[in-house]
């Protein structure tokens, strides 16, 4: 009995958890699996999955990684469909918060299963073995390697090339691929700025740590605007600011979240040292008497696709799916953690994004010169990808990329 990819789809859909809590979804992969007759290992990473497929001769041929990840987001869904997310969670602060699968996510671990159903019912046309990592906490950037702590690239044959895929607001049927960088690196920091609290009405008794934090934020936006080559790609985005609890108090510290994305080590080695330059010297500027404190929250690598690898998959999938089919979507300023699997083992990477958009909505948008304001993109409340053909030509363009290598 073949599985039910639409309502497998809006099942997941309905019921997202947070990154690291995704046992409900791991449970939804499990039955899946057992159903196809695979066995499995769970738990790896706190809430990931895998399994293994072998072709007609066991043991023989290249081993092909196929990646999925499974978390949702604190979004609070608005797309109006009737399969529509309300479920609630608690995030790792303790707080209540809406939960959505505003990523895709959902999509993912969807394609994935119909493409292991695929390859598991034509298995006597190919030789090699398939492992299919059902991930963790991708939203995190943790996932990937907390799977690698708990020793997934050793209890599983080790990869020869690692594949993967983003549903993304590209035409649906559409493929987006691209030699070299992908997705840029990121880093997640956290500034403490560290001042002097007290009284409302004697600010000159205090070192106001939210002024600091004003100018700090302020003047981090001339790292890309004023110190960056405008050739170059940088992102200095600080997304959150926390100080204070009352309009009378003049708080001790203030904390800014900062999100930093570059394309290569050595610009992120850059842009690294001009923010905690600014950050320093906007502290000593307020006459702070303690040093800012600069942690790091996450760091990803870039998403780097190898050149021979995605010209084959490139070819292959033109093949199937008809000339025009592939497209170079340019490097995504988004990141990613798949790309730590690849690097673990010293193989090649092909990460590749597929079309999840009414292609008339798209080209409507273009026309009217309005794809940003109408096109709701990954992380929108409004994000809702098309649920046909875009189950169908992810599942298909796993199976093909997996073919491609296999024996």
């Amino acid at each position: 009995m073949s599985i039910d990819l639409e309502a497998l789809y809006i099942d997941l859909h309905r019921h997202p958890e947070l990154s690291f809590q995704e046992t409900r979804t791991a449970g939804v992969v499990t039955r899946e699996l057992a159903a196809l007759g695979l066995d499995y290992v769970e738990g790896l990473g706190k809430t990931g999955v895998a399994t293994s497929v072998t072709g007609l001769a066991a043991g023989e041929g290249p081993v092909v990684w196929l990646r999925a990840d499974m978390d949702g987001l604190p979004v609070a869904e608005q797309t109006g469909l009737p399969y529509a997310s309300t479920a609630r969670g608690t995030d790792p602060a303790g707080t209540d918060v809406p939960i959505m699968h505003a990523c895709g996510h959902d999509m993912h671990v969807t394609a994935l299963l119909g493409a292991l159903e695929r390859l598991v019912a034509t298995r006597d046309e190919w030789s090699g073995t398939v492992v299919a990592v059902f991930q963790p906490a991708e939203e995190y950037g943790a996932g990937s390697q907390a799977m690698i702590a708990d020793g997934v690239l050793d209890r599983f044959p080790e990869p020869d090339i690692v594949l993967g895929q983003h549903v993304t607001p590209l035409p649906a049927g559409t493929i987006g691929v691209r030699p070299g960088t992908q997705m840029a690196a990121s880093d997640g920091l956290t500034v403490t700025l560290l001042g002097r609290g007290g009284h409302g009405s004697r600010p000159h008794a205090t070192i106001d740590p939210v002024v600091m934090a004003a100018a700090t934020v302020m003047r981090l936006q001339t790292v890309v605007s004023r110190e960056i080559d405008p050739r170059e790609m940088a992102v200095v985005t600080v997304g959150s600011i926390h100080a204070g609890l009352k309009n009378n108090i003049i708080p001790a510290e203030a904390k800014l979240e900062l999100s930093l994305r570059y394309p290569d080590d050595e610009a992120r080695a850059d842009v690294l040292a001009r923010v905690e330059r600014i950050v320093r010297a906007e502290a000593a500027a307020s006459g702070a008497e303690q040093e800012p404190v600069i942690t790091t929250d996450h760091s990803l690598p870039p998403t780097i696709n190898d050149a021979e690898a995605t010209a084959r998959l490139t070819a292959a999938w033109n093949r199937a799916f008809g000339e025009g089919t592939v497209v170079d979507p340019g490097m995504f300023t988004g990141s990613e953690d798949v790309s730590w699997f690849a690097r673990e083992s010293g193989v090649p990477l092909v990460f590749w994004f597929w079309g999840g958009l009414d292609p008339q909505q798209f080209a409507d948008a273009v026309a009217r010169g309005t794809v940003n304001e109408d096109i709701p993109t990954n992380h929108s409340p409004f994000f809702a990808p098309l649920l046909h053909p875009t189950i169908e030509r992810g599942v298909d363009a796993l199976v093909v990329a997996a073919r491609e290598f296999l024996g």
